[in-house]
């Protein structure tokens, strides 16, 4: 596929125990900028996703937050974005997002992180989209996840091929390099007892 021209990045709403995190954010932001691909993520000025969103307006990119209304009310809106969407409902923010987006990046972050990430990964197991899905590693944050999805494989419940089509990684560069050559033809989809080995 041609370079994305929207990356929507899954991240904390805090900024984790270590500055690492925090300074991988302001990076991969900045990187968004330079390479003139729009920021969707979820609205918030705080945490690993006020970094991220930051770097990006700083680096003079595009950034548009979605983010329901009940946050919003809580002042956690990121007040100087390119566009702020607000929606009703978490679900509504999750599927608004993903028709902003071409592409999916996790960056370190909780259990909404995991719940958007996966959703986006399940939804390419079932077929309703071929965008390329990765997860950006900090200081191996997601070395276990890794691991958990290669187990997964091991025991029958992920095919090989979806699983490849996931991509982990520390490099930028090597995440950037890998998005533009994704096809997402190691992620077809056959629904039924067969498909779960590759």
């Amino acid at each position: 596929m041609p370079q994305p021209t929207a990356i929507c990045v899954y991240c904390g709403s805090s900024s984790g125990g270590s500055p690492e995190y925090a300074e991988q954010a302001r990076a991969f932001g900045a990187a968004l900028a330079r390479r003139g691909i729009d920021l969707v993520y979820g609205g918030g000025k705080v945490g690993l996703m006020g970094t991220v969103a930051d770097a990006v307006l700083a680096g003079g990119g595009k950034v548009v937050g979605v983010i329901p209304r009940q946050l919003v009310e809580l002042e956690v809106a990121h007040p100087g974005l390119t566009e702020l969407v607000t929606v009703e409902t978490m679900h509504q923010r999750k599927t608004r997002m993903y028709e902003l987006s071409d592409a999916f990046v996790a960056l370190p972050g909780g259990f909404g992180t995991m719940d958007e990430m996966f959703e986006m990964l399940t939804w390419a197991q079932l077929g309703l989209h071929r965008y390329p899905c990765a997860f950006l590693d900090v200081r191996g944050y997601y070395g276990g996840l890794r691991a958990m999805m290669d187990h997964m494989v091991a025991e029958g419940f992920v095919r090989a091929g979806q699983r490849d089509s996931v991509w982990f990684g520390e490099s930028m560069d090597g995440l950037f390099d890998w998005m533009a050559g994704y096809d997402g033809g190691n992620a077809s989809r056959v629904i039924g007892p067969a498909s779960i080995r590759a």
